[in-house]
């Protein structure tokens, strides 16, 4: 039989009572999920199964990037951070403007950084040839951009508000809208991936990827802000979201990146 959004309701309430019980006994706060999270079923395929793979960069240092993919066929344009840009015409959807900055576990900025993010188009479609969700694609809006953080380690992207979309773990199961962010560090092998969501999703209680932070203060840091100070007039609405790279207030970041 297949599972329904009830089922992950009650499987979820479970897992969150659980873990209240645990943090009630002594336990510490868990910041990032368990990779044994039953409500997100195919969370056993995101994260690795096979040990680390030893490489001797005592011979070459650069070996390791070797068995990483490579990224960046040219350098980073002015252009690379504007979404709405990057075609002839417009993008179909509502324009906004996210911005942040990336700092390390005591609030110092992380410069020079590369930050990557990508998305759904406003009708929640992925410009992605595995892409299955019956919505319209927008030949304006590829979903995909990159910027370097600045001295203060800000970033900053104008984009389109992405839609909600079923992604089929279960009878009737959406994902909210959320953005895609990756950051490099100094190499590949430092990479770290995480989800940004936007303030007030009804779609909160019934995902249970975001529900799989089981700590509510944790999952909130997921929770962008609106700032009516980075709203462009007469243009974007504006979301602030820093992202905190380790450390009691860390970002949860995904594993099996």
């Amino acid at each position: 039989m297949a599972l329904t959004q009830h089922d992950i309701d009650a499987e979820i309430a479970a897992a969150h009572a659980a873990y209240e019980k645990r943090v009630a006994g002594g336990a510490p706060v868990e910041h990032h999920p368990r990779r044994d999270y039953a409500p997100y079923r195919s969370s056993v395929l995101r994260h690795p199964q096979q040990p680390p793979i030893n490489i001797d960069v005592s011979k070459d240092p650069e070996l390791v990037e070797l068995a990483s993919p490579a990224f960046g066929e040219r350098d980073i344009t002015g252009l690379d951070n504007d979404l709405t840009k990057q075609h002839v015409g417009e993008p179909v959807g509502e324009r906004i403007t996210v911005s942040g900055r990336l700092l390390d576990r005591a609030g110092r900025p992380v410069r020079g950084q590369l930050v990557e993010i990508w998305q759904a188009n406003s009708a929640g479609r992925y410009a992605h040839q595995r892409e299955q969700h019956d919505a319209p694609l927008d030949p304006n809006f590829t979903g995909v951009g990159r910027t370097l953080t600045d001295a203060e380690g800000r970033y900053r992207f104008t984009t389109i508000q992405p839609g909600p979309y079923p992604w089929g773990q279960h009878v009737n199961a959406w994902r909210p809208a959320h953005i895609h962010f990756s950051m490099f560090g100094s190499a590949f092998t430092q990479r770290l991936v995480t989800q940004m969501y936007f303030p007030s999703d009804p779609l909160f209680p019934y995902d249970p990827i975001i529900q799989s932070v089981t700590d509510d203060a944790a999952r909130q840091r997921l929770v962008a802000t609106y700032d009516h100070s980075l709203s462009v007039p007469e243009f974007s609405m504006g979301y602030h979201w820093d992202i905190v790279l380790d450390g009691p207030s860390a970002t949860w970041i995904e594993e099996g990146r």
